[in-house]
């Protein structure tokens, strides 16, 4: 699978792990809150290795849109509601801190990723009053929003909220800046972490501290990520040319759309769906009619699809992986905001590593307990879980080598996919998403 970013950026190529090492603490997965966590550690003097299965942002981080921003669609009103108004305070506070860091740094050395401030606009074209309520809730807590009913998309809105002081980059640029003077070994595949011990196909790293950005987790027991979050698919399409669209978009509406300009490009996102459960329309097909009606001229490029982790609650688990693992840390269920809550995540693990409490810690903590948030979308997707487990138990049935569930054909995306905990295989079997560690033997 190509994306505008994979085709337009090569990384240079680290050799794999060849043998056993030691170092204080070895972070697991290079892509945006990998490297960004590693850079920050290694800023305070201590010694990483970053340890990568395939290559430097071949994950999520080289299919994202690239959005670096604290408007996380309509989250704010149901934080203030569920978990209260301090906590969604400190949640939108933490990602604007995260955007602005972006720019310090692209800034502070110089990176020539791309980086542009610019607005982010939520918006629908049925109704207004949801979108001025939460307009009114983000600013209530400190961010900078505002409701209008002007935007530069090609069509009408009746409302939109606007974020001013967000951006937009180049994420594989920045990610090759940024892991420039980094220890990663690549092609280096985690098979097992005991303790300490992360033991890989090329080796054994033993580490003080042991951190997991890996997308979805892979170690079941304990922490049973695989049963905190689920997985949804989302669709992208690049279009040329475009004209200029100030400006980033993302539609509340069903069947809405995602929209982000890049140079005379456009990327146009639709879709989004829970791994396994496919749409009954093609999201390809929907994204091509629609992108030939607003754009007369504009030609696809490129298609692809990301993978999200959802956290029950809405928000990410980062800090400690267990109360049983005191030397083990996570970062993952980022939603469709990655860029955001990596820098989030990088932030909070560096301190924690290195024994410092951030305000931020509790918000963020894995082992918190929002059961008012968590109840309703837990037993939805538990529910999906069960069935595919049970689907997984029929005779002749291509499960996952996770925990057996049936898998999914994707039939637009050309993947087998796992409906109970989101792992995705490419059609020859290999695996492109965790949490299953391995790929399928045999398909028929």
């Amino acid at each position: 699978m190509k994306s505008i970013w994979t085709e337009s950026v090569r990384i240079p190529k680290r050799n794999h792990l060849s043998g056993n090492k030691r170092t204080e603490v070895v972070v697991i997965g290079a892509g945006m809150a990998g490297i960004l966590t590693a850079f920050y550690l290694q800023r305070h003097g201590v010694h990483v290795v970053v340890l990568e299965a395939d290559r430097i942002g071949s994950g999520q981080s080289g299919f994202t849109t690239a959005k670096i921003t604290s408007q996380h669609n309509l989250i704010y009103q149901k934080l203030e509601k569920t978990v209260g108004k301090e906590t969604a305070r400190l949640y939108g506070r933490a990602n604007q801190l995260a955007v602005e860091e972006y720019g310090k740094l692209i800034g502070h050395f110089g990176i020539p990723c791309h980086y542009e401030e610019t607005e982010a606009y939520l918006y629908s074209v049925q109704e207004s009053e949801i979108l001025r309520r939460e307009a009114e809730c983000a600013k209530r807590l400190g961010l900078p929003a505002s409701f209008t009913g002007e935007t530069n998309l090609p069509f009408s809105v009746f409302g939109a909220v606007r974020f001013d002081r967000q951006a937009q980059f180049h994420p594989l640029e920045f990610l090759d800046a940024m892991s420039a003077g980094l220890t990663v070994f690549e092609r280096t595949r985690v098979l097992e972490v005991q303790g300490n011990e992360v033991i890989t196909d090329h080796g054994v790293v033993k580490a003080d501290k042991v951190v997991f950005t890996c997308h979805s987790p892979f170690v079941n027991v304990p922490g049973f990520y695989f049963a905190k979050m689920y997985q949804e698919k989302s669709y992208v399409t690049e279009w040329k040319p475009v004209a200029s669209l100030k400006g980033m978009y993302l539609g509340i509406d069903h069947k809405s759309y995602s929209f982000r300009q890049v140079g005379d490009r456009l990327l146009l996102g639709y879709g989004s769906h829970r791994t396994g459960k496919l749409p009954k329309e093609n999201p390809f097909t929907a994204m091509k009619r629609t992108g030939e009606h607003l754009f007369p001229g504009a030609v696809e490029l490129l298609r692809w699809s990301a993978q999200d982790c959802m956290t029950l609650d809405g928000m990410p688990y980062i800090g400690k992986f267990s109360i049983f693992r005191p030397d083990w840390y996570v970062a993952t269920g980022f939603g469709k905001w990655g860029m955001s809550s990596s820098m989030v995540a990088a932030k909070i693990l560096s301190m924690q590593i290195m024994g410092k409490k951030t305000p931020y810690d509790g918000v963020f903590s894995p082992q918190r307990h929002h059961l008012k948030a968590a109840a309703k979308t837990g037993l939805f997707h538990g529910i999906a879980s069960a069935k595919g487990l049970s689907k997984g138990m029929q005779k002749g049935a291509v499960c996952c080598p996770h925990l057996g569930c049936r898998l999914v054909w994707n039939r637009y995306d050309k993947r087998w996919e796992c409906p109970c905990h989101g792992s995705s295989f490419e059609i020859n079997g290999k695996i492109s998403s965790g949490p299953a560690q391995q790929g399928i033997p045999f398909i028929d």
